[in-house]
């Protein structure tokens, strides 16, 4: 149980397996958050013949210790903040509005490279599987819940590698269904729990989003 996934595309295959009833399902997609979310994403998507997209969201890090997150922001004015964090990291209203403003930049950027003129998916009454390499905090997550409900979605499945037991059960108040493979107590890093966990880029993510439209055009 405690074996470290080999990289993202392992783990995304682990929960295909775990998502096997979704397999070949009609009004039913799979959204990755870019960037990491994508290459866990993409072996799901291949073998439970599914549709592939993103959902932009952006950690909103603690300034000192980015990777810790204060909160995220998606587009559409979403903004989800965890008061504990901030508390305990004595995080001024001014800091949190500097963190925004830079990662709202970010989340303009990635939308303009990953989707171009290309909408968001029309997810209005669809089953969505929402995918990313793992949870600690849960604030990036929560935030595209936030959007997916927006959309008026008919059914929400969080899946993912790795999360603690008390973000799952969070989670589980706000979705239908979470799928998690390893639920660590402590999860000081998500990277702890893969052997390779360089860094996604932006032409990785924009490659599999291709590969996996050519796919749906073609079966």
């Amino acid at each position: 149980m405690n074996r470290r996934f080999h990289d993202r595309t392992e783990a995304g295959q682990q929960l295909a397996d775990k998502l096997d009833s979704y397999n070949n399902q009609k009004n039913t997609i799979v959204l990755a958050l870019p960037r990491g979310g994508v290459p866990v994403a993409y072996p799901i998507t291949q073998q439970l013949n599914l549709p592939l997209d993103i959902c932009l969201v952006r950690k909103l890090g603690v300034p000192e210790r980015p990777e810790l997150a204060m909160g995220a922001i998606a587009l559409g004015g979403v903004r989800i903040l965890n008061t504990d964090i901030i508390n305990w990291s004595n995080i001024s209203p001014q800091i949190i509005e500097q963190v925004t403003q830079k990662e709202q930049q970010e989340l303009h950027r990635r939308e303009q490279v990953y989707r171009g003129e290309q909408p968001f998916p029309k997810i209005y009454n669809q089953t969505v599987i929402l995918v990313d390499d793992g949870i600690a905090t849960g604030s990036t997550i929560k935030a595209a819940i936030a959007i997916i409900k927006k959309q008026q979605a008919k059914k929400i499945i969080v899946a993912v590698p790795v999360a603690p037991p008390s973000v799952c059960q969070e989670l589980s108040h706000e979705v239908d269904e979470v799928i998690a493979i390893k639920k660590p107590e402590h999860l000081n890093s998500i990277s702890l729990w893969y052997d390779d966990f360089s860094q996604t880029t932006d032409e990785e993510v924009c490659s599999l989003l291709f590969l996996s439209h050519q796919y749906c055009l073609t079966h």
